[in-house]
């Protein structure tokens, strides 16, 4: 066990609750709230004015799910489409950068998303759960008309999102870059103890601030953490999605050796436990890594589309 004096034990709290509560997002809960959703009523999955999409050309699909409704972004294309996944507490304007370089690059159909209670979607009540986020996933791009065999791109705690998905909608997925996401292989009995034991004054903190639908988005996720990442400790990935994991340098535990190497030692036990999958390291990184070396996520995605 690596000593550390209480300074660095705070900021090694703030690293350990990033695959929960990201720094990120614990920054923009301080800045003002995003813009609620439209009003209801519009047709599902009809195109409406975009006001926040992320880039130019993009059009802003309203679906429902379970009597909710989720913002799609969609910048037409070619098939299979590029579908991309942002972290926790943040929407689908966190790719605002990368879509239409993507979009340029590879001909393809982008989407973008704001899970349930992020950008332009509904709040959902009670803890955040990540098979029915796996579910508004699918549902929004069933109804979307996209064929299945889409290449699925996850940042952060949208791993468990894609996990989810791959596992309970077989063929979905054909492929998947997984950029500093949390996988299964990390959070062992162990480390959700730890995890769970330094949130208590992250939380605190969170709910200090302002309510807005970020910050009750991200308690929301703390809410069920403990018994909800055992859980998801032991699922596995199916073999017949072939995917590349790219693993920040410096991990979202820099002030705490000891995690940044159980966070790189998830990732490459992940890479050895199934066939076609590839272990990047983002050198230079932090977890912030589609916006630390864009041309690096741009080019993995690109392999995979090949």
């Amino acid at each position: 066990m690596i000593k550390q004096t209480p300074s660095r034990v705070r900021r090694a709290a703030v690293a350990l609750a990033l695959p929960l509560l990201t720094a990120g997002a614990l920054v923009a809960c301080s800045e003002s709230a995003p813009a609620e959703p439209p009003a209801a009523g519009s047709p599902s999955a009809a195109p409406v004015a975009a006001s926040s999409a992320p880039s130019a050309g993009a059009e802003l699909h309203l679906v429902e799910n379970n009597g909710h409704r989720l913002a799609f972004h969609v910048t037409p294309g070619r098939l299979p489409a590029i579908v991309l996944d942002a972290g926790g507490g943040e929407d689908s304007s966190y790719w605002a950068a990368l879509v239409p370089r993507l979009a340029q690059d590879t001909g393809a159909t982008i989407i973008t998303y704001d899970r349930a209670g992020l950008g332009d979607s509904d709040e959902v009540p009670g803890p955040w759960d990540a098979k029915a986020a796996a579910a508004d996933l699918a549902a929004g791009l069933d109804q979307l008309g996209v064929p299945d065999g889409v290449l699925l791109v996850s940042h952060s705690q949208a791993g468990e999102v894609a996990t989810y998905t791959v596992r309970e909608h077989p063929g979905l997925v054909a492929g998947a870059v997984l950029v500093d996401a949390n996988l299964p292989q990390f959070f062992t009995d162990e480390q959700v103890a730890r995890i769970v034991a330094v949130n208590g004054s992250q939380i605190e903190a969170l709910k200090a601030q302002p309510s807005t639908k970020r910050t009750r988005q991200l308690l929301a996720t703390a809410e069920n953490f403990g018994p909800a990442h055992l859980a998801y400790h032991e699922l596995t990935w199916p073999d017949s999605v072939p995917t590349t994991v790219i693993v920040s340098e410096r991990t979202p535990f820099e002030d705490s050796p000891e995690d940044a190497q159980r966070w790189r030692d998830a990732a490459a036990a992940f890479v050895k436990a199934g066939p076609d999958r590839t272990l990047v390291t983002a050198t230079g990184t932090s977890h912030d890594v589609p916006k630390d070396a864009p041309a690096l996520v741009l080019a993995e995605i690109e392999k995979m589309t090949r």
